[in-house]
């Protein structure tokens, strides 16, 4: 098994981490057995040092087969859209292009998170809809 301070080691000192380092890092944080600290000071150590276009194309496959992959309908293709809230006091973006968008033929799966701190996140700001459903499984989103 690879040793998670030596590749903080490896990325602090300015080293490339390989497919499979990467690869290693990203499941020990899904399965939630690296911790804290240690997804801090590797996240710490990119940041000073920076990543190859190499390694930013690998951490952003393997973040997105980390989780549930979504499929959707065929006839779908070219009209999936999403716009995800980089947060902010005030953030009421998603909330009015959303459906905007849907009313317009596209479809808005609406991938949302909470608020953190003082804000409300675009999921706060929904369930505070009377009646409105923030809790839908995949199948429900996938049938329009």
């Amino acid at each position: 098994m690879l040793s998670i301070p030596d590749l903080i080691k490896k990325k602090r000192d300015g080293g490339a981490l390989s497919d499979e380092e990467i690869k290693a890092f990203i499941q020990r944080v899904t399965d939630k057995t690296i911790q804290d600290c240690q997804t801090g000071a590797m996240l710490m150590a990119i940041w000073q040092k920076g990543m190859t276009d190499k390694e930013i194309v690998t951490l952003t496959k393997e973040m997105m087969s980390s989780g549930e992959v979504m499929s959707w309908p065929k006839e779908w293709a070219g009209l999936v859209v999403d716009k995800h809230s980089t947060g902010g006091v005030g953030d009421k973006v998603s909330l009015v292009l959303a459906p905007a968008l849907a009313a317009c033929g596209y479809k808005v799966p609406m991938i949302s998170g909470r608020g953190l701190a003082h804000t409300g996140g675009t999921l706060d700001k929904l369930e505070s809809i009377p009646g409105f459903n923030i809790q839908q499984s995949t199948d429900q989103i996938g049938n329009d």
